[in-house]
């Protein structure tokens, strides 16, 4: 099953920390999707946030409302300057994180973030914390990881018991 926030509602801030509040009645997220922005936003966690941050309201970047602006038909204008997002302290509560890039535009981002060190300017690195972490990339998206050579050997020879 998937939930979200309400992100229609009136009171944005009493929403996220409804959700907050929700996620953590409900016990631990199995297995939680996330994405990562060209600049190494982690869900809507731009750089700067506290990597112990928990779900509330943030203020998105230019950057970032640009590159949503193709699911606005192309309209920066249309795009949210706030959303509700789990924080990167919710989403390290989860047993298992996903992360999927794609493009090269995501490939400077996901090697600061698998990479590189852990670091507020690059939320995603926060990643490097999780124990249960599966990247979903593209050759574009992974074509700075200086490791990617390890990274496809140790999945080809993981034990079968281990999973993903």
């Amino acid at each position: 099953m998937v939930h979200g926030p309400d992100g229609a509602s009136a009171d944005p801030l009493q929403a996220a920390r409804e959700y907050e509040q929700q996620l953590l009645a409900a016990g631990p997220v199995a297995v939680q999707v996330l994405g990562i922005g060209a600049n190494g936003h982690l869900g809507f966690n731009e750089p700067g946030s506290s990597l112990a941050s928990r779900t509330r309201v943030k203020t998105l970047t230019e950057r970032t409302r640009t590159d949503n602006a193709r699911f606005f038909d192309g309209d920066v204008d249309a795009v949210p300057r706030h959303v509700i997002t789990q924080g990167l302290g919710t989403s390290l509560g989860a047993e298992h994180l996903v992360l999927v890039a794609t493009g090269a535009a995501k490939a400077t981002a996901t090697a600061a973030a698998v990479e590189g060190p852990l670091t507020a300017s690059c939320p995603g690195s926060v990643l490097q914390l999780h124990p249960h972490v599966t990247l979903v990339v593209d050759e574009a998206a992974g074509a700075q990881l200086a490791r990617a050579d390890h990274y496809r050997y140790v999945l080809t020879h993981k034990l079968a018991d281990q999973g993903w």
